[in-house]
């Protein structure tokens, strides 16, 4: 499954996602578990809206002392199950995470291979995301996001990363001219269709 991908410039997010991001927040190029990048989301009157999160939808200073979750990734079969996503689920509070490309371990050799993986023409997009907010210790809200993952088994690209054996899984690539639909849609029974 991904847990790291090079996400996408302020002037990115703004030309190529007409999404403004606040001049006071930064992130890195490449993002791991507990990094902080940006995400789309819909404000109450459905334009898009960008944020920052942490990469991981319950971040390691939000989890119980001696447990560690890795939550960078949510199945989609069954996000709306989990006790982790089930509220945020509900509440459809989807978001797009924006990217140049994502890795993953191709296994065709004896050992993996770090693989790129991104648009045949460079461009930027988005995966299928999930996000919600916390309240920090100094009252300040804060928000966190995970990405929808899809069986990948039959794929004929997508099949090809992961251990032998294991279930193949790829992220949820939302459609350019499909964006705003996934966000504003209501319905979390659609949005698995997606």
């Amino acid at each position: 499954m991904c847990v790291n991908y090079v996400t996408v410039s302020r002037q990115l997010a703004f030309e190529f996602f007409r999404t403004s991001m606040e001049e006071s927040d930064d992130w890195r190029d490449e993002l791991y578990q507990d990094y902080v990048g940006p995400i789309i989301v819909h404000d109450d009157a459905g334009n898009r809206k960008g944020l920052t999160g942490t990469y991981g939808f319950i971040p390691k200073r939000h989890m119980p002392p001696g447990q560690r979750l890795t939550t960078m990734n949510a199945r989609a079969e069954t996000v709306g199950q989990l006790r982790t996503y089930k509220s945020a689920w509900a509440k459809s509070q989807l978001c797009l995470v924006p990217m140049v490309r994502f890795f993953e371990p191709n296994w065709e050799q004896p050992t993996h291979v770090r693989w790129s993986i991104g648009m045949a023409t460079g461009e930027p997009f988005a995966v299928a995301g999930l996000y919600r907010e916390w309240v920090e210790e100094d009252g300040k809200r804060a928000f966190s996001f995970t990405q929808l993952t899809i069986n990948a088994d039959d794929h004929p690209f997508m099949s090809r990363f992961h251990r032998p054996g294991e279930e193949k899984r790829s992220l949820v690539i939302v459609p350019t001219g499909e964006y705003d639909e996934w966000l504003g849609c209501k319905d979390p029974e659609r949005a698995r269709t997606y």
